[in-house]
């Protein structure tokens, strides 16, 4: 067996590491000694080199693409499947402050979500170079940028479920116009918005229409299973609350707008 490649995650102590190592280990005891070999997730190498050395854990229809590929069923796949979403779960989490993987998690077993949104585009509608220079005019570094970019982008996968939410994000005019970046950041991120609202609904309020009563903040009503949650964005501190009053408060801003 071919010495095994050196990462810079251990196995022992991080779930995407342990994953890709038994993912590993699995592709060789069926016979496939190269990463080449294996063509089911219809990428280039480095996408299985990623998972392998556990710099990025498999979405769940890429480990279920290899688990059916290595002829992996029962409870064995099963482990898999669970320490696939554990894993996901630790890269998704870990450069999120505590008090906001409520909202996060709610966000992706919603069934129904509603934003406003006066300041700039919400996350889950923005581009990756879009992001990337918010966070960038934020003062972070590169390496948080690249965190917080990845968990945006990964928050969007519930665009792409087979039962999406239903979505209304509603933007006041001048978010639009706000360069953020570059003038090519903002053609990416405008045709972006373009091809989303053929699957989601999306409104412009008119700068011209004046104040209305969602200047103060944005505000994200997320709605799941578990009953409705409100994200409260402000300049100094957001809020994630499920208190009824709050509820009541954000639907009404949301309403109004």
């Amino acid at each position: 067996m071919p010495p095994r490649r050196n990462q810079s995650r251990n196995p022992d102590n991080d779930a995407a590491a342990l994953l890709g190592d038994e993912l590993r280990e699995l592709r060789l005891a069926t016979g496939y000694r190269s990463q080449e070999d294996v063509t089911v997730l219809q990428a280039d190498r480095s996408v299985l080199g990623r998972i392998e050395t556990g710099e990025r854990p498999p979405t769940s229809d890429q480990l279920a693409a290899l688990l059916d590929f290595y002829g992996t069923n029962g409870r064995l796949r099963r482990v898999y499947e669970r320490l696939g979403r554990v894993a996901r779960a630790n890269v998704v989490n870990a450069p999120v402050r505590m008090w906001f993987r409520g909202y996060l998690d709610a966000e992706g077993a919603a069934h129904t979500i509603r934003v406003w949104q006066p300041l700039v585009i919400h996350g889950l509608f923005q581009t990756e170079a879009y992001a990337t220079a918010l966070f960038v005019a934020m003062g972070m570094t590169p390496e948080q940028v690249r965190e917080q970019v990845e968990v945006r982008m990964r928050r969007q996968s519930i665009l792409a479920r087979s039962n999406p939410p239903n979505i209304t994000l509603v933007i006041w005019e001048p978010v639009l116009n706000h360069l953020i970046g570059s003038a090519k950041v903002m053609a990416e991120q405008l045709a972006h918005l373009e091809a989303l609202s053929r699957s989601i609904l999306i409104q412009v309020v008119p700068e011209e229409s004046g104040g209305n009563a969602g200047l103060g903040g944005a505000v994200s009503v997320v709605e799941g299973s578990r009953g409705t949650l409100i994200l409260a964005e402000s300049l100094l501190e957001d809020q994630v609350t499920q208190d009824q009053d709050t509820v009541i408060k954000g639907i009404a801003t949301f309403d109004a707008v």
